[in-house]
């Protein structure tokens, strides 16, 4: 079994205070902090990061379908848009975009958006947030 970590520590009441967050390979180290995640402040926040996890999930996703069919993966670059809006239960993540553009040699536009479906819905990112729609556009570039 894998396991991965990361720590985030909070120090203050909600919408004064201020927290960090760091992955447990060291690769990144952030701030955080209410106008990061609820207005336009600096620092990241919890949904640019599962943003950046499930863009890179797919991404590599998606080279290993297209890989293991044969075909020479050029590029994959992947921008996840994550939605976030108050109901009446708070704040809830409800939807996700990836938009993807890929150089990829010899393949066509039909199947190679069947390899994007299909790396949208079998990532482990996309399985871990079934409870979130997730919308793809993908774009095939010469």
């Amino acid at each position: 079994m894998i396991k991965r970590t990361a720590v985030a520590v909070w120090r203050g009441d909600l919408k004064g205070g201020s927290g960090s967050l760091e992955l447990g390979s060291g690769a990144f180290s952030g701030k955080y902090s209410f106008t990061s995640r609820f207005e336009d402040g600096v620092g990241t926040n919890p949904e640019e990061l599962i943003g950046a996890a499930h863009a890179g999930c797919f991404s590599m996703a998606l080279s290993g379908e297209l890989s293991k069919a044969g075909y020479t993966v050029e590029e994959i670059n992947t921008e996840a848009i994550v939605s976030m809006e108050k109901g009446e239960a708070g704040f809830s993540i409800t939807g996700i975009k990836l938009i993807t553009k890929a150089r990829v040699k010899d393949i066509e536009m039909e199947t190679f958006a069947k390899f994007a479906s299909g790396a949208k819905e079998n990532c482990p990112v996309s399985r871990a947030l079934t409870g979130v729609k997730v919308y793809l556009e993908a774009h095939l570039l010469k």
